[in-house]
């Protein structure tokens, strides 16, 4: 630990961008491991339980290392949002479109451009990607609500964007 308290800002940025990189190409590897052993099905079972498991831990880790509050609304989620590994490599956005709604685009995403840039099609993220979303925002105030607006396998209502959720919170 002591040599990174020697890195300079712009080395521990890079660092950050290797770590996110890395454990994105990790997840992508024991991915396509599983698919080869078990078959596209039983992987995105496999995965979703996995993301089942890492929303929430990775929720609670951010709250507690930045000070966000239990319970604090779609305010909380928004700041959660821009700390999770994800923000590291993929280009998003929230936007707050009532009181009571946040909107999140994921507008680059790194595993579905790699893919469109092999010429593959997109990945069928939707069904870990309601669990992943909606047990991070769970997590984060159990009041919040999430909703899929878009994601692969869907044909996109936003060119704009790989995917499209929307959080929500009754008063």
């Amino acid at each position: 630990m002591e040599h990174l308290r020697k890195m300079s800002r712009e080395e521990l940025l890079t660092l950050i961008d290797v770590h996110a990189k890395s454990w994105l190409a990790h997840d992508g590897c024991w991915f396509l491991a599983a698919e080869e052993k078990y078959g596209l099905e039983t992987a995105i079972e496999l995965d979703t339980k996995a993301w089942e498991r890492f929303s929430p831990i990775e929720a609670q880790r951010i709250m507690q290392a930045f000070g966000i509050p239990e319970s604090g609304g779609l305010d909380a989620l928004e700041k959660a949002l821009d700390y999770r590994l994800y923000a590291t490599v993929n280009r998003q956005k929230a936007v707050r479109t009532g009181d009571n709604t946040l909107l999140f685009k994921m507008i680059d995403c790194r595993v579905q451009s790699a893919r469109r840039r092999k010429g593959l099609a997109d990945f069928p993220c939707k069904s870990v990607g309601i669990v992943e979303y909606s047990t991070f925002a769970e997590t984060i105030d159990p009041r919040i609500k999430t909703s899929c607006i878009q994601c692969p396998p869907d044909e996109p209502a936003d060119d704009a964007c790989y995917c499209v959720w929307e959080f929500t919170i009754e008063d």
